[in-house]
């Protein structure tokens, strides 16, 4: 029998931990939270000083039960929630179903699911940290008491179903922000001029670019101003003015925090946010890497340590650096940067072990790491300066002297064009060049870039609006309640976003102030760190934002939303269908209902025609959600066209048939353990919050 009782999350992390600590430990999981704010109702006495109203979460019962049993039978009960605010609050819900005294040493974090680190756990347990489970239950009223105060609200005057919440809130208001950046942006004209000279020993040519004159830049701004600057150019010699040669250093990006491995998994891999977190929680709960939900870019002296045999051994000593990062004054730094737990776990041994979206994954997390400890890229730069009459022309060129860093990683950026070698010609001052030819280019400025899911994360990170473990749920929800489609990476607000946005912004322009949501965030770290009281956290918010609410509710008016109508007419009546957003996404309907009840899909078809037949190719989701593309002429057995495809077209526009039978599926994700190589991972999630998250 065990001596000592050890509750984690998730089964998962249960598994790898049972097999190191032995016998003596008995591993339960609590699946997440045990009690919560009950979804019927309010649940903070806002009378009582907003007393929250617990209850255990329905479908918990038995486990619950089981805890109790297995706690009454052991010396000792250790709770190892994940180590941040949530896991804090989980424990302290634990120790209160178990009776557990929540000053004594009962609680044990993990921060990496190692053999070192778990045995360094167990030997240093703590009590609760009872700061952190008021900065977590803070959080959580806060968001019940919008969601649920604001929601209604919405229900009555817009449409059943909406719902408000403090940090989507902003997030939708920024992503319509910014398209009404783009709606109203004009474009602008302007021109660019560049030169190609070659140098009379040279073969290759190389491009100068127009700049002005040596008094002052020039921006063309009309084809007449450049006809005009061209005039001038006509017979005028192209001369080396001036050469400044010099070193340029790059450095690498420091390891990985939530935010920028959110941002760099979206722009290297095409994950989306919530699909990264899910699988970063299995390679934690494996042990692969450490925990997945942090802001500090800190590495321990170890993993510098092993960072450094790595390099050397890989790449060669002059390659390594011993680097150290600042974190920002407003990070939580109690864990380290997101690393792997073993470098001598390379991705190649992972590849073999693990689903293919676990390898891609922990490669990034791994040569992040080590580049981050690497030297610095340095390369050799030339810029020229060419005279032609009374105008400037110049040239830059760099040619990478050492790669450093670069030779294993370089990181991304949404407008981020990889740096390559520029070489220009041996050239020198009062060199005469020959022109070969001017190449004038018309332009027009580019409105803003909508938000992708990276670019966004990285604008609420720099806002200070939510923490790490709030992006994902956060773009989640704003998508799930189609306020905003994801059109390929891009965020577009729908028109209901729009409305419901307007709404907030007329009405409740506090929870969409950017400022004033990124100071709540300062509050409920001050509440983490001791320095104020949740509970007048709660207070000083809920006084102005209810006698508000009383005001809104007198004044707003309902608000009507009309349906986008079409072209297409309805078979059974003639009316003109309208389109409708169902829990599948947009469908035709009927204006008519309930007389008329006729409904049918959106058809959405490629720009490529059938390989087979030349009809048009519909694209469909199959009844797992996986889009397929099918020809208008395949309508099942006996139809004059059979064709069929899983993927759409390639680079060169063909599209290859495949067998419906063979429908690609969702690699299992597999858990390292030491009995199966196949065993499921299954990723623990916490309890999902109501609409206000």
């Amino acid at each position: 029998m065990a001596d000592y009782l050890v509750i984690v999350e998730s089964p998962a992390k249960a598994t790898t931990i049972k097999r190191i600590l032995g016998s003596k430990y008995k591993i339960e999981a609590s699946m997440g939270h045990v009690r919560d704010l009950p979804k019927s109702q309010l649940g903070v006495d806002v009378e009582n000083d907003f007393e929250p109203k617990y209850i255990n979460i329905r479908g918990k019962a038995d486990l619950i039960k089981r805890l109790k049993t297995e706690a009454k039978k052991v010396k000792k009960v250790y709770l190892a929630t994940d180590p941040d605010r949530e896991g804090e609050a989980i424990a302290w819900h634990l120790a209160y179903l178990l009776d557990i005294d929540g000053d004594s040493n009962c609680r044990i974090a993990f921060n990496e699911i190692t053999k070192k680190g778990i045995q360094t756990a167990i030997k240093e347990p703590r009590a609760l940290d009872k700061d952190l489970v008021d900065a977590q239950q803070a959080r959580r009223v806060l968001d019940r008491i919008v969601g649920y105060k604001i929601s209604p609200l919405l229900w009555k005057k817009v449409k059943k179903g909406l719902s408000a919440g403090r940090v989507q809130s902003v997030a939708v208001r920024m992503i319509v922000a910014r398209e009404e950046e783009i709606e109203k942006f004009q474009p602008e004209e302007y021109w660019s001029l560049d030169a190609k000279l070659k140098e009379s020993k040279s073969k290759k040519a190389f491009i100068s670019k127009f700049y002005g004159t040596a008094k002052k830049k020039i921006e063309i701004t009309s084809e007449k101003e450049m006809q005009e600057i061209l005039k001038n150019l006509e017979g005028q010699d192209y001369t080396v003015l001036s050469i400044k040669t010099g070193e340029k250093k790059r450095n690498p990006a420091p390891p990985f925090t939530t935010s920028t491995l959110q941002q760099e998994a979206s722009r290297k891999l095409g994950f989306q946010i919530k699909r990264t977190m899910s699988i970063a929680q299995t390679l934690y709960e494996g042990g692969l890497i450490t925990y997945m939900r942090t802001d500090s870019t800190r590495i321990s002296d170890e993993a510098r340590a092993m960072a450094k045999e790595q390099i050397e051994k890989t790449f060669g000593k002059e390659y390594y650096e011993n680097r150290y990062y600042k974190t920002k004054k407003e990070a939580q730094d109690a864990h380290e940067a997101i690393r792997p737990a073993h470098l001598d776990m390379t991705p190649e041994e992972v590849k073999n072990k693990y689903s293919l979206e676990q390898y891609k994954l922990y490669k990034l997390i791994y040569d992040r790491l080590l580049a981050s400890q690497m030297a610095s890229a340095i390369y050799d730069t030339m810029a020229v300066e060419i005279g032609a009459g009374e105008y400037l022309f110049k040239a830059n060129g760099s040619k990478i002297r050492f790669p450093g860093f670069i030779s294993l990683y370089v990181e991304g950026n949404d407008d981020f064009l990889e740096e390559k070698d520029v070489i220009l010609p041996d050239l020198e001052v009062g060199m005469k060049l020959k022109l070969q030819e001017l190449l004038p280019a018309q332009h027009f400025t580019e409105p803003p870039a909508r938000y992708t899911e990276a670019s966004l994360v990285k604008a609420l990170e720099e806002k200070e609006i939510g923490r790490p473990s709030t992006y994902a749920p956060t773009i989640t929800t704003i998508i799930d309640r189609k306020y905003v489609d994801r059109e390929k990476k891009a965020l577009k607000p729908t028109e209901l976003g729009k409305i419901v946005d307007q709404v907030m912004k007329d009405n409740f322009q506090d929870i969409v102030n950017v400022e004033f949501t990124a100071q709540m965030e300062e509050k409920l770290d001050d509440v983490a760190e001791g320095k104020t009281g949740w509970k007048h956290v709660i207070k000083d918010f809920y006084g102005p934002f209810e006698e508000n609410l009383e005001v809104v509710e007198k004044k707003l008016e309902k608000i009507v939303i009309k349906d986008e109508e079409t072209d297409i007419p309805c078979e059974k009546c003639g009316r003109m269908m309208v389109v409708k957003i169902g829990r599948y996404g947009k469908f035709l309907a009927c204006p008519g209902f309930p007389e008329c009840r006729n409904i049918k899909p959106i058809v959405q078809k490629l720009d490529v025609k059938c390989p087979k037949c030349g009809g048009d190719i519909l694209i469909r989701k199959s009844k797992r959600g996986k889009k397929y593309y099918i020809c208008e002429n395949n309508k099942g057995e006996g139809s004059s066209c059979d064709f069929i495809a899983w993927n759409g077209p390639d680079k060169n526009g063909q599209i290859k048939m495949a067998n419906l039978q063979k429908e690609p599926s969702a690699k299992k994700t597999k858990s390292r353990t030491a009995k199966s190589k196949t065993a499921k991972t299954k990723t623990t999630t916490r309890s999902k919050k109501k609409s206000e998250k």
